[in-house]
């Protein structure tokens, strides 16, 4: 096959074969004759953690909704299934996800096997709507692992970094449909978060900051609040010392907003803003790397105090920079296990050389914060350092195991991180 690159193409895959399969039987029959094996999604990585040296399968002909459970309030999925896609469907029932990630376009088996987010006080993980998943084993047989009855190898499969096999069906639980406002507030001040950081990030149902770092105050605020929360209709005429927008925007400056979900205050269905971008636009910058790093909320201001004595080295080489908060959960390869936290994301410009002299340098300001790296994007951070943050590593390379005895999901991402090995 010619070479395939993720999204923003700033890595080229090395696996030499590409299957794309129509049902689950032929997933079966692939991987039970394979050596090495990886589910591919929507390439929205940026290093080798989809990647494999043998085969890649794609799930993007199976990317149906099986059924909606209006009794238990689920939704089950096939695995190829992408956010935009299931949004539509639930909306036009009536139904809703508890949030989204920044951008539509990415597949929901995917997003939740790295612990993407959205933000919010009170909102999980993508990965913590996982109700129950249907995996191919190395085998090729299938196996299920769900809350219903209790099973506590749920916690370890739904994050589980394309390790376990291939996501074949997800069980997601939903809640009633929302209708969402968004509203842009400008420049606010940093002496505010120093004060009312809690304030601010309680102030609606997700709210974002974003900053290029180049000086102390913080670029925009985007305020996404659910109008069934109490208050949540009144619009302020300043938020924390920032000042409404004139007029849409995007987050990185000088980009226009036409690629961003609807701003202004204007009421909308939950799905068509709290993604900061339209499934029909190409998202953020397009052309760009990404790096995030999550610490306890409880750090979070000196940490962000901590990533501004970079602010010189930083700025040239950023797009834009964005803090949101998280819950915690209780599954065993989030960022955010058994931690409320704050996430730190980086949009960097395409200048690889420079972004790996610059991620070292973030690490070792956010050491003493323990922070733990995004799954799918970059970082400089030893194995041994990044194993040591996670409690529940033990039992996770046991599941695995049992799940892949003959190691065909492992890949050199595998290897290094999780395993402590090279391949």
């Amino acid at each position: 096959m010619s070479k395939l690159q993720n999204w923003a193409g700033s890595y080229t895959y090395g696996a030499p074969e590409l299957y794309i399969p129509e049902r689950v039987e032929q997933i079966q029959e692939q991987v039970a004759r394979s050596s090495r094996v990886k589910a591919l999604g929507t390439r929205h990585s940026f290093h080798d953690i989809a990647d494999s040296a043998g085969i890649l399968i794609s799930l993007e002909k199976l990317n149906r909704v099986i059924g909606l459970d209006r009794t238990r309030g689920t939704v089950t999925v096939e695995g190829g299934i992408r956010y935009g896609e299931l949004c539509r469907y639930l909306h036009e029932h009536g139904y809703a996800l508890h949030n989204l990630a920044s951008l539509p376009h990415i597949t929901v088996a995917g997003a939740c096997a790295t612990a993407t987010h959205g933000s919010g006080d009170r909102n999980g993980n993508l990965a913590t709507a996982v109700h129950a998943m249907e995996v191919v084993r190395g085998d090729g047989e299938t196996v299920t692992f769900s809350r219903e009855p209790q099973d506590e190898d749920i916690a370890g499969a739904a994050v589980g970094l394309g390790g376990l096999g291939i996501v074949t069906k997800l069980t997601l639980d939903v809640v009633p449909a929302f209708q969402i406002s968004q509203s842009v507030y400008e420049n606010l001040p940093p002496a505010q978060l120093d004060g009312h950081f809690e304030q601010i990030f309680s102030g609606a149902y997700s709210v974002s900051l974003f900053t290029d770092w180049r000086r102390e105050s913080f670029n925009q605020v985007w305020l996404k609040r659910n109008l069934s929360d109490p208050g949540s209709d009144q619009t302020a005429s300043d938020y924390f010392g920032a000042t409404p927008a004139a007029g849409p925007l995007h987050p990185v400056p000088g980009y226009p907003p036409d690629n961003c979900s609807e701003q202004l205050g204007i009421p909308g269905p939950w799905h068509e803003r709290l993604a900061h971008f339209r499934m029909d636009f190409t998202p953020s910058a397009g052309d760009e790397l990404q790096s995030e790093y999550f610490v306890a909320r409880r750090h979070a201001r000196d940490a962000i105090k901590a990533i501004g004595r970079l602010r010189e080295r930083l700025s040239p080489h950023l797009y834009i920079s964005e803090i949101r908060t998280i819950a915690d959960d209780l599954l065993w390869m989030s960022p955010c296990y058994k931690e409320p936290s704050v996430a730190i994301h980086f949009t960097w410009k395409a200048n690889a050389e420079a972004v790996r002299q610059l991620l070292p340098l973030i690490e070792e300001q956010l050491a003493p914060f323990d922070a733990r790296p995004h799954w799918g994007k970059w970082f400089a951070m030893p194995p041994a350092r990044l194993q040591s943050l996670y409690a529940k590593l033990p039992e996770f390379r046991e599941l695995l195991r049992r799940c892949d005895p003959e190691g065909k999901f492992r890949n050199d991402f595998l290897n290094r991180y999780i395993y402590g090995e090279s391949e």
